[in-house]
């Protein structure tokens, strides 16, 4: 993520980056509206959010990398898939370099998706 500006919408996240950046950014959004069609857009954080029940996914661009955020659980459920990528406890660096793996994160995204409809539905067991 480049400076220190205020975002307010993942259009203006993106159009701060150069061209070939933005494609990334724009097949990314595309992939996770696509997984999870009903999660909403916001900026968290000062990066572009997916929610859904609660925070689906959040991603950035970074100089050498996109870092995407599906939480714990998600890295750990695809640690075999992401073993060629630099991972952390919450969050996988896709380098630039290299080809993005969207099908990797359409399944980390419809996990996603899952694990907080299976929260949200606990949640409203306990209400009633």
């Amino acid at each position: 993520m480049e400076g220190t500006n205020t975002f307010h919408s993942i259009d203006e996240y993106i159009i701060q980056f150069p061209e070939e950046v933005q494609e990334i950014l724009k097949t990314l959004r595309k992939v996770i509206k696509d997984a999870a069609p009903a999660a909403e857009e916001k900026i968290s954080y000062q990066m572009p959010t997916f929610v859904l029940n609660g925070n689906l996914v959040h991603f950035a661009a970074y100089k050498k990398h996109i870092g995407f955020y599906p939480t714990p659980n998600a890295i750990s459920a695809f640690e075999h898939a992401l073993s060629e990528y630099k991972c952390s406890k919450g969050a996988v660096q896709f380098p630039l370099n290299k080809p993005i793996p969207y099908e990797i994160i359409t399944k980390m995204v419809t996990f996603r998706v899952e694990e907080n409809k299976k929260k949200a539905e606990g949640k409203l067991k306990k209400k009633k």
